[in-house]
């Protein structure tokens, strides 16, 4: 296998000579150097040669952990810390097991210079390559296997994927930080990194190492304390909404969730109603994180309890719900749109509180409903707004969403509202005739970059839950 030089990194130089490689900053040099210039018996230009080298690393150690700090995810740390310490230690590929010694996950494997195939392979020998073993009294835990097809005692799955991915040694040292929660140190994993041909970091190069993966360990420790919190409060989301969307003569449903980073209050609903009805609803409230999603909650259940209590008639349901919000959030406004589904003669009888209209959609239309101007709830004395009525031909849908949709896009809401126009007329009629396609149409169209890149609120939920009346 053909190898590649090993990356260079500003101050890191895989050759040092001995002198250099023995000295740190506090030995006798040093203090050689603040009484007479020069330590005894020991040149004045080798002692400018080590402070000098010693300006050097801790420049390069500033750099790259000014380059971790920047990172926002836990996946992002991982990489960089992978790519840090390849320069480091004069690698080009590695890995890093994460196992965080909790037991609260996530466990997963981010490699570099290797694909997902690689990481299964490895993943195959025992042990692993990331097993350190501790070392003498002061030294770090760390694996070193400086020519893995002339160790015997390996076993021999081990050197098979070896020679299989063409590495011929490894480096492997443990990932610690000092616990958020206890205080105390744990252990989140082990970082691994490959060399194609046999070799091993030197005494220098491991020092350096070890100081940089203190404040890496703890980067990422923060970066998986946020990554639990967010999957948390994610989790809770998807527990506020349905589970499944109720079977329905005479209607093909479908939905489309997407959270953001926070925790928006946006919901959705369908819910049979008697005499083969059904409501439909989508709505939010304001604010994010956890708070949001209690209210979402409240709010949810108690337009549920109003829509089977009096669900013909919509502007009775935002009233209840508006006085509900009133009393149990009274300083946070929400948005809903209820809709009174009949599938038995393809009609629809709605009723808005300040939420962007539903499309009605067909193969001879694409527009917007009439919903009439309307408060948000909790937003004045009394809320209050008239229904309207719609009558849908066969094989039309109805498509409701959250203004999340038009508030990802970053245009002004005139240019949003006709981007989502466009983007319903020009659906093919493959697309009209299956309401999931439908919904994925409308996504790739408004949202073209799944993260929302560009938006100007890219926290923002996004509903859309189309009804297709057969």
């Amino acid at each position: 296998m053909t190898s590649s030089p090993p990356p260079k990194v500003a101050g890191i130089h895989p050759a040092r000579s001995a002198l250099s490689e023995a000295s740190a900053p506090g030995d006798g040099v040093t203090r050689g150097a603040r009484g007479q210039g020069r330590g005894p018996g020991i040149p004045q230009t080798c002692v400018q040669d080590r402070l000098a080298s010693w300006i050097s690393d801790l420049t390069t150690l500033h750099d790259l952990t000014e380059r971790l700090g920047r990172t926002r995810t836990l996946g992002d740390a991982l990489q960089e810390t992978l790519r840090a310490g390849a320069g480091l230690v004069g690698a080009r590929r590695g890995l890093i097991s994460l196992a965080p010694a909790d037991g609260l996950g996530p466990r997963r494997l981010a490699g570099l210079g290797l694909g997902h195939a690689d990481l299964g392979q490895l993943e195959t020998v025992p042990r692993g390559l990331d097993a350190p073993q501790p070392g003498a009294e002061g030294e770090p835990a760390e694996a070193v296997h400086g020519d893995i097809a002339r160790e015997d005692r390996l076993d021999p799955r081990h050197r098979e994927v070896a020679a299989r991915l063409g590495f011929a040694a490894s480096y492997a040292v443990p990932l610690t930080a000092e616990s958020l929660t206890a205080g105390a140190p744990g252990a989140l994993g082990a970082a691994v990194w490959l060399y194609d041909q046999p070799a091993q970091p030197d005494v220098r190069q491991r020092h350096l190492l070890a100081l940089y993966l203190r404040q890496a360990g703890q980067h990422i420790a923060n970066r998986l304390e946020l990554s639990r919190a967010r999957d948390a409060v994610a989790a809770v989301h998807e527990g506020l909404l349905p589970s499944r969307l109720p079977p329905t003569a005479g209607v093909r449903l479908a939905v489309r969730h997407r959270s953001g980073p926070r925790g928006g209050g946006d919901f959705y609903d369908a819910l049979p109603l008697p005499d083969a009805a059904l409501g439909l609803a989508v709505g939010g409230t304001t604010g994010a994180g956890p708070a949001a999603l209690a209210a979402m909650g409240r709010l949810r259940a108690g337009l549920r309890a109003y829509a089977v209590m009096e669900g013909e008639d919509p502007v009775a349901v935002l009233s209840d719900l508006e006085l509900l919000l009133r009393l149990t959030e009274p300083g946070r406004s929400a948005t809903v749109l209820f809709g009174y589904a009949e599938p038995a003669v393809r009609r629809v009888t709605l009723a808005s509180a300040g939420h962007p209209p539903p499309l009605v959609i067909g193969r001879d239309r694409a527009e917007f409903a009439e919903t009439g101007l309307s408060a948000p709830l909790n937003m004045l004395a009394c809320w209050e707004a008239p229904s309207v009525r719609i009558e849908l031909a066969e094989g039309e849908t109805v498509l409701l969403y959250s203004d999340g949709l038009l508030l990802r896009t970053g245009e002004p809401m005139d240019r949003a509202f006709a981007r989502l126009g466009t983007a319903a007329r020009t659906a093919p009629p493959a697309a009209r005739a299956d309401p999931e396609a439908l919904l994925d149409h409308v996504l790739a169209t408004m949202l073209p970059d799944p993260g929302g890149a560009g938006a100007a609120a890219p926290a923002e939920d996004v509903v859309l839950l189309a009804a297709r009346f057969c």
